[in-house]
């Protein structure tokens, strides 16, 4: 598992799409409107909006990150880093904001690879495998 994460708009798909060649077909879009498993593609996009549907609809989302890593060994996992910023009023956005930053921590914490983009540019911050490839 590899996960890339980072601010919006900071060109993470574009990263991950030029550096393992993916094409449209390899990505499943998340959605804040849809809290089904992302499964079944070779990369999972903006999972931090995956996480809010999981809240909207009540969805323990430690639970559903558990089983998302435990299913997806072999998947690049893309998100946006939402812990910057203002902390949010709303305390559905506030717990979303914490989901995700757990989220986070989980994934890298089992990920083979983990690279931060900011501005446009890559930073590796964990590689257990040496060089980052597709298999990692």
């Amino acid at each position: 598992m590899i996960l890339i994460f980072g601010g919006a708009y900071q060109g993470k798909l574009d990263y991950a799409v030029e550096r393992f060649r993916l094409s449209e077909e390899d990505i499943y879009h998340c959605s804040e409107d849809d809290a089904q498993m992302p499964t079944g593609k070779k990369l999972i996009y903006e999972l931090d909006k995956w996480i809010l549907a999981m809240l909207k609809a009540d969805a323990c989302t430690a639970s559903a990150v558990k089983r998302l890593i435990e299913d997806n060994k072999d998947v690049i996992i893309v998100c946006n880093d939402v812990s910057c910023g203002i902390v949010p009023i709303d305390p559905v956005m506030r717990a979303w904001r914490e989901a995700v930053g757990r989220a986070l921590a989980a994934i890298a914490g089992e990920a083979c690879a983990v690279v931060r983009l900011f501005c446009g540019v890559a930073t590796v911050i964990k590689s257990d495998g040496g060089l980052i490839t597709d298999e990692c």
